[in-house]
Order: structure tokens, then sequence, then C-alpha cells
């Protein structure tokens, strides 16, 4: 008998229908993949069942009775949790008081720290965190952001455990062991709705494959087995041919306007690096979580703090590296990130965020704004990404993942920047958006200098004319040519020092 299931459940978003009769069911011990492009209607069906979002019509049942969950605390008290790519943690709060929040056991009238610790530790080790559990979130990386929210579920001992694109932010190691844990739950009988974009991740450890399209359920609960990659690609994309892959590298002009960084160094994680990149050139940035490279991403960004000089496309003098993001911004730098807590306001319309960088930040338009004038320009650029919205006029907050992140490139391509830094930009994406936005970023290049930073190897080796891999806060080896492939990368971000 399913322990949780969704009869003839649908939604729609300001006319836009986002899930139409959805049937779905998900068995304890097992693990149920639920895939589709962005905008298929995946989220919503995952909302949903999580008590985040109420269905406009149908029935949530959980062990075979009808439940109306109130809120994502509300389904968690009924054992339902889960984990989205959407962190929703508290910056500023404790990783302790982060995975404990609202629940916290109490010895009289205070919380009981000593009980929150005992029932901790041995989840973060499960999960391979080592992290103070007296840190403040903020201080974390993604990658340890997400596994914090992942021990967050897990504590509350779930029935069925939502995983929305769990590994997204993860290096493999950390994959790893997250994926190991689902052979773990199935023994104890959870059930377990996986969302993923990796499909080689679905083909090896789901049980149960259920595809939407078009916010309709295409391939409901088939048995994995019998299915191989290329029957899931149909079932997303349809009739519809697969995206190519991103176009043929171009080289750029010899005397084409560069970035060129100087012995830039932060104490303990950056060592003396220079490099340069020039205008028409994507250049990845490699290496293992907390090798570096990263941390100088965020020195170009003015997000972290550096000595070292930095001159940058345009500019003919060198000076220090940004002090903030806001100076960096205004010196022509665009931070695309693929934490769209980040980058987007998702409760503005489209058009608001999409004019926010020139308009707003830069002032570039003057102080006598047409509002149809700045709807028309967002419209153009929305219809040019081909982001899927009711309008210009539809909150962000209401798009799916993709959608809600070629608004955010909408936004910094807007600005015409000459330095893009991309950081994790397609997390969470699915094939086809992706592949349109690996179109936008080569279309980019050919006006700006592209630092991408990735946790998808295969878009790195993809995209980019050259990488530079870093180890222990210093550029340890360029790769390029046939020299640039997945095996050859994970080997040297992994080869000891």
């Amino acid at each position: 008998m399913p322990v949780l299931e969704a009869s003839g459940v649908h939604k729609a978003y300001g006319g836009v229908i986002a899930l139409r009769d959805c049937e779905f069911s998900v068995e304890p011990g097992s693990v149920h993949a639920v895939l589709g492009e962005n905008g298929a209607g995946k989220s919503t069906l995952v909302k949903m069942l999580a008590g985040v979002v109420r269905p406009d019509g149908g029935t949530i049942r959980l062990d075979g009775e009808p439940v109306r969950f109130t809120s994502s605390a509300d389904a968690a008290r009924h054992g339902v949790a889960v984990v989205s790519q959407e962190l929703n943690l508290f910056p500023d709060l404790d990783v302790l008081a982060n995975l404990f929040t609202k629940r916290e056991p109490l010895r009289g009238l205070f919380f009981d720290r000593r009980e929150m610790i005992a029932q901790a530790e041995p989840v973060l080790a499960e999960l391979g965190l080592s992290v103070p559990l007296r840190a403040p979130v903020s201080s974390l990386t993604l990658a340890q952001r997400q596994l914090v929210e992942v021990a967050k579920a897990l504590l509350t001992k779930p029935r069925v455990l939502i995983l929305d694109e769990p590994t997204s932010a993860l290096d493999d190691d950390s994959t790893r062991r997250l994926l190991g844990l689902l052979e773990v739950l199935r023994q104890r009988e959870v059930a377990v709705v996986f969302v993923s974009h990796i499909l080689e991740e679905v083909m090896q450890l789901s049980d149960v494959v259920t595809i939407l399209r078009d916010g309709r359920v295409v391939m409901a609960g088939a048995d994995r087995k019998t299915l191989t990659i290329d029957d899931i690609v149909h079932g997303m994309l349809g009739d519809r041919p697969p995206a190519e892959v991103a176009p043929e590298r171009r080289e750029p002009a010899a005397d084409a306007p560069s970035l060129v960084a100087e012995h830039i160094t932060v104490p303990g994680v950056l060592d003396d690096v220079s490099l340069s990149v020039r205008t028409g050139e994507i250049v990845g940035l490699a290496g293992l979580i907390g090798s570096g490279h990263q941390a100088f991403l965020q020195v170009i960004a003015g997000t972290q703090a550096a000595t070292g000089t930095l001159r940058l496309p345009g500019r003919q003098e060198a000076g220090a590296p940004p002090r903030g993001l806001r100076q960096a911004v205004r010196q022509g730098v665009a931070l695309i990130s693929g934490d769209r807590g980040l980058g987007l306001m998702a409760d503005k319309p489209v058009w608001e965020n999409v004019i926010q960088v020139r308009t707003i930040a830069l002032g570039r338009d003057g102080r006598l704004l047409s509002r149809g004038d700045l709807r028309e320009r967002a419209r153009a650029a929305i219809t040019s990404l081909g982001v899927r919205t009711a309008g210009v006029d539809q909150h962000a907050g209401q798009l799916s993942g993709g959608n809600q992140q070629k608004v955010v490139l909408a936004k910094w391509l807007d600005a015409n920047p000459s330095t893009v830094l991309l950081d994790d930009p397609t997390r969470g994406v699915d094939v086809g958006a992706k592949a349109d936005m690996h179109e936008l970023v080569h279309t980019a290049s050919d006006k700006a200098v592209v630092l991408l930073c990735s946790t998808d190897l295969d878009e790195i080796v993809s995209l980019c004319h050259r990488v530079l891999v870093f180890r222990r806060g210093r550029v340890a080896v360029q790769l390029s040519g046939a020299d640039l492939t997945r095996h050859r990368l994970l080997t040297e971000m992994n080869a000891p020092e």
C-alpha cells in the first residue's frame, strides 16, 4: 500500500496551468524518481506533497487517508520531510539551531543543546559533514549548507523523504555519501521521492520512474529496470529532438581586452594566484571544495577581501580588487549564481527583476523612467532567452527553477557587463534549459570575459576554452584542447600535491 499518494491533483498560477490531473504514489522502502524538464510540473508536485502548496483540486492521501497539510512543518509532523534545492536555512543562526528549528528539545524552560548535539552528531557523521555546530550557517559553503538541509530532514526520522535536486551543489565525495544513504533508508522502509536532472543517478538509484511533461504525467510509475536513458529523454522531450550541446568554441582575438589578476592572496585560502583571461574566452575554474577556485571568483566579485592587483577589461590601470559587490558591478562585473535566492526577487514581477541592475543599481537610464519602456525591454529580454512565463507581470517566484535562472541571467546581461562570473549557473536546471543557457553564455562571451565555476564537470568541459585546476589555493595545472576531458579533470582535481 502506498504511504503517500496524490490523486487527480492540479494547480494553476495566474492562468498558467502548472499541473493537470496528476496521479502519483510512493511505496515504503522504494526510491521513486520524478523527472521532467523545467516547467514540467515537478516542483509543483513536490511542493504539494510537502505541504508548501495547496492543490486547486484533487486529493493527497497518507496511509490511504485524505490529508490537507497546512505547511511544510505540518507535513513534517506527519512524517513527510523535504530537502529542496532552494535552501530553507537561517544564515545568522548556528548550524545546531538550524538543525532543530521550531522543534528544539527542552530541559525545563530552556533548549537542551546537549541533547541536540547528541542527536545531530551521528547524522552529520553519516553525511561526512564536519563543521562546528556553533558556526553560523552564513560561514558555510553552498555544498555544506546543502548537507545541513539534508541532515535537518533526516533528524525528523521521516517516513517519506523528498529529495529535490539534493546533489546539485555537492562534490563527488559528498554525493556518494548522500546517495549511499538511500540504501540505508530503503532498509528502514522509508519512502523516498527523488527529483534529479542527473540521469545517471536516476538509473543507478531509483526503483520507479514517473515523468512529467507540460504539467501532465506521461510515464507513471515505470519500473526503472525496463528503461534506458534514451527512453527517459524521449519521455521528457516527447517528439522534440534533444537540444544541441554548446556551440563550437571560438578563439578570442589576440588583442582582445583582458582581465589580468596578479598575486591574488587570501591567507589560508589563495596563495599568490596570477592569471589572464581575454574577452571572448570562457575559462573554467575547477577544484575540490576549499581548493580556492570559488574563492578566486568571489575576489573578482568583491565578496572576498584579498591582496594583489586586478585589471578588469576596458580599464587601463590595475588596482586593488573590488571592495564589495556594488563596486564590482559598477566596474562591469556580473555575478550569476546557481543559488537563486541571491539573485532573484521572488516576490517581484519578472520585469522588475530584469531591469534591476542596469536601471536601478547603475542608473544608466536616467531619472525619468517610463514604466512602459522598461516592461517592453524586459519583454524583449525574456523572449530572446526563451523564458516560459505568463508575462512580464508574473511574479518571478512562480516560475520554474530553470526559468527563474534565465531571469537572473537576463538581469545581468541587460547591463552589458565586461566580466561575467558564473557560479554553478545551471544548478538544478534540466537538459533543454541548460543548453539554452550555454548558448547564451557563448553569446555573452563575444563581449565579455567569462569565468565559470560549476559542480557539473561535463558543463565545464563542453563550455570552456581552457580550465584552471586549483589545489591548495594555487593554480596547479591548466587543461585545454584534447587534454580537457572529464576523466583528466577529475584526475587533476584529486591529484596529491
